[in-house]
């Protein structure tokens, strides 16, 4: 291969990791089809480093592959249509479609929009929807997916047909949804978005703590939200989800395991995430239509301003959790809410509303809610109620570092 053909075929690969995504999920829209979209894909940058070497890198390299890939797709079911009628019928449509609207380029990003809300339609399950946006959305392989989610490969390809055929079968339309519509399906969308970022910053099980991989993606995938769809629930996310990443360099002690938020050197959170992620609160919060989303960036920002935890401004954070809880009825948002209040108020009030908490039952088998009940004991003294808090914390923690450190911190009761 001479320099030039070397040359060409690397600008190739280089377009493939920038816009391949966008090719994509413009084929998605024209073909109707997911399969037959990404087989266009491929074909259409096979045909880009056979034939560019040669006539040269057109002006419109996007808008160039979006038209190849939609003529490969179109010959490749002309080719098939002798096994099966209904691929040349099918044929015979996209070429109709052709000529009566060409491609538009310039859709390009309604098309991503389009994507990502049809990956996350409601008619999907929460699995299905969280690895299809993976996939499609972000590129990911099935390997990398299951590596995340600590599943199989194979588990994670048959959620992801499984989802396609959902797609296809139930003809469920690859669009934006309606002005009424789009605060119910957008709240699917930043759920995905968020549980993404949580597995990647509080990996629910595994050895690993942090996946930082998976966070990037929840944080590329919030950047492409916003600039496609500015909604304030949407810059509040973003927002939340750059204050949480601030702190990634203070999460983990040298030994691997985590260090709790009281205990962090807030010298080495990251200033210019706080900066970027408190302009993005702020917005969301002028607005007057934030949701639970905004509200938690609030809280995080609150946390972000205070030198350290003696100097929080913890009646703001309750007040922010009184909110928080009228609009998310959670126990897991109560339950923060009466650590903040220990806080303000001092152990014993927070110790009443968790042991409340845990009577009504729906915290019982959560390890935070019994770390915090025994950190509370701990600092009233009540060391034998501590003990016993702890190893039901330790009992029901599914990741190997957090029972390590739920250990120690029993250990440590031996010697107070």
């Amino acid at each position: 291969m001479d320099t030039h053909h070397q040359s060409v075929h690397s600008e190739v690969e280089a377009l493939f990791r920038r816009e391949s995504r966008r090719v994509l999920a413009t084929l998605i829209r024209l073909l109707g089809n997911f399969e037959l979209a990404e087989e266009a894909l491929q074909d259409a940058f096979m045909a880009a480093v056979e034939q560019w070497p040669a006539a040269g890198m057109p002006d419109n390299p996007r808008a160039w592959l979006v038209s190849a890939g939609r003529f490969k797709a179109i010959d490749s079911l002309r080719r098939r249509a002798r096994f099966d009628a209904s691929l040349s019928e099918l044929a015979l449509h996209l070429e109709t479609q052709l000529q009566a609207a060409p491609a538009d380029p310039d859709s390009v990003e309604d098309d991503r929009l389009r994507l990502i809300f049809t990956c996350c339609h409601p008619a999907l399950t929460g699995d299905a929807q969280v690895a299809l946006t993976l996939r499609e959305v972000c590129d990911l392989t099935t390997e990398e997916i299951a590596r995340a989610f600590l599943t199989t490969p194979s588990t994670v390809a048959q959620r992801i047909v499984r989802a396609k055929n959902k797609i296809r079968d139930a003809r469920i339309p690859y669009e934006v949804p309606a002005h009424a519509e789009l605060p119910e399906r957008l709240e699917a969308v930043l759920r995905v978005v968020y549980l993404v970022f949580n597995e990647g910053y509080f990996a629910s099980s595994g050895e690993e703590l942090i996946r930082s991989d998976l966070s990037a993606e929840a944080l590329r995938l919030g950047r492409l939200l916003l600039d496609l769809l500015p909604e304030p629930e949407v810059v509040g996310l973003l927002g939340l989800m750059l204050l949480i990443e601030s702190r990634r360099p203070a999460r983990l002690s040298v030994n691997g395991e985590p260090v709790l938020l009281d205990q962090q050197d807030r010298s080495l959170w990251d200033r210019s995430l706080i900066n970027e992620g408190e302009v993005l609160v702020e917005k969301a919060l002028r607005s007057g239509r934030f949701g639970v989303y905004s509200v938690q960036a609030a809280i995080a920002a609150v946390h972000a301003d205070a030198p350290g935890a003696d100097e929080t401004d913890w009646a703001q954070i309750v007040g922010l959790y009184d909110v928080l809880a009228r609009l998310s009825d959670s126990p897991v948002v109560e339950l923060n809410r009466a650590v903040a209040v220990a806080m303000r108020d001092g152990p014993e009030a927070g110790l009443a509303l968790v042991d409340g908490l845990l009577a009504a039952g729906e915290l019982q088998d959560y390890h935070l809610a019994w770390s915090a009940r025994a950190d509370l004991c701990r600092r009233l003294g009540r060391i034998d109620d501590a003990r016993e808090a702890y190893i039901k914390a330790i009992e029901r923690a599914r990741q190997r570092v957090d029972r390590h450190f739920l250990q120690r911190c029993l250990d440590e009761l031996g010697r107070a």
